[in-house]
């Protein structure tokens, strides 16, 4: 007992699992988590244990905690490839009589649907987290790798379906997989786990095969327009046939759409944050003759038609299942529109369904597109006699409204 007392307790985030997303730095309220070009670390000295860091964190690497005689550098946690054992006793934790700190705020977090992620909505099934690891992944087939979007368009956009055989992966509309590329970076380290989110529903792209849909766009540049090749999406867009591809996985417990009848869902999203309103959409189609009712209203925005993935198909679902609105940016053919453009033009119906309880908003896409959706709805309530400051908070804190931007 005196080993375990004489213990630091440290934050961590292990580099196993982290994707690099930089969720976590952009949440800290005190800047207590840094990067270089390898690891996302916490400073010892300035993480105070607050918790907030922990929900947002698409994969939990977040969730990392050692007990040690002195806390590590950055320049240890720098180097690491993988978390260092912990130093306490198997039974140094069951004999804590105080719950720590960031438990307790985590759990708060959960109670009260304040901070991070919002929880998932009460109707939603239950999901598997984590079955697979980096260390120990599963092995899926391609069984399709097809384009998206027309040969001449500017964005590379594929649908890829990958088969896990006699593997169980259980996935729900929402979730995500982490996609392991083989080989190695520039320094010799292999390449860092990349997170996709699922573009086909539970029951598979395929009904009743054990399979899911990947919406993937080639990077060819970075934001800045400067070339880069990006590791991940060049290699699952290059995908033959039969090809095999390293998953860990599934990932995601709160971005999970309601099952229960009458639930309205408002998606607003662009280029391959599709992909979660696919899987979303395609499970109400595919259970219309049930009648489970609820209204369906999607924002979907792009440069051009021809850069829009599953173009076709959209135009092809029913009226009565989904109402389509489409926002282009640079379609010569018709004038500039972005989905809060969209959103406005549609306001009357946005603000009935946002009176609903019953309505359940996910907003997924790039994380520009955040303040200009924010401010939509702002305007939208505000014409129709509603706070969307507090409706937003409510919203969010009864797992009705759901971001996730990259």
């Amino acid at each position: 007992m005196a080993q375990a007392a004489e213990l630091v307790r440290q934050h961590l985030i292990d580099p196993e699992i982290c994707i690099r997303c930089n969720t976590c730095e952009e949440t800290c309220p005190i800047d207590a988590i840094t990067h270089d070009d390898r690891n996302y670390v916490v400073l010892p000295d300035k993480c105070d244990n607050c918790g907030d860091c922990i929900a947002p964190c698409p994969t939990g690497a977040i969730d990392s905690w050692r007990r040690v005689p002195q806390a590590y550098t950055l320049e240890e946690q720098f180097s690491w490839d993988s978390l260092p054992p912990d130093s306490a006793p198997p039974e140094a934790d069951a004999s804590d009589g105080d719950v720590p700190p960031e438990v307790a705020r985590l759990t708060e977090v959960a109670n009260q649907g304040q901070g991070g992620a919002a929880p998932p909505p009460w109707s939603a099934a239950h999901p598997y987290i984590g079955l697979y690891s980096i260390a120990r992944p599963v092995t899926a087939t391609v069984t399709g790798n097809y384009r998206l979007t027309a040969e001449d368009a500017g964005s590379d956009i594929h649908h890829i379906v990958l088969d896990f055989g006699r593997s169980a992966f259980p996935v729900l509309e929402g979730q995500s997989l982490g996609v392991l590329v083989p080989g190695a970076d520039a320094r010799g380290r292999p390449h860092h786990m990349r997170l996709y989110s699922v573009a086909s529903p539970r029951n598979g792209e395929r009904p009743g095969y054990n399979n899911v849909a990947l919406t993937v766009k080639r990077v060819t540049a970075d934001r800045n327009g400067t070339p880069v090749r990006g590791v991940a999406s060049n290699y699952l867009c290059d995908l033959k046939r039969g090809d095999k591809v390293n998953i860990a996985g599934p990932y995601g417990a709160n971005f999970l759409m309601p099952n229960h009848p009458g639930s309205n869902l408002v998606m607003i999203c662009t280029g391959t944050g599709s992909a979660p309103m696919r899987a979303m959409t395609e499970r109400r189609r595919r259970r219309m003759a049930l009648k489970e009712g609820g209204e369906n209203l999607l924002f979907f925005g792009a440069r051009t038609p021809a850069e829009l993935p599953y173009f076709g198909p959209l135009m092809k679902l029913p009226r009565e299942l989904i109402d389509v609105q489409l926002a282009f940016s640079r379609d010569a053919e018709r004038p500039k529109e972005y989905v809060q453009d969209r959103m406005r033009a549609r306001s009357d119906a946005v603000a009935r369904l946002l009176g609903d309880d019953d309505t359940f908003v996910f907003l997924c896409g790039h994380k520009q597109m955040e303040s200009g959706v924010d401010a939509a709805f702002e305007e939208i309530c505000t014409a129709h006699s509603l706070d969307w400051s507090a409706l937003r908070n409510d919203m969010r804190s009864s797992g009705r409204y759901h971001v996730e931007t990259y």
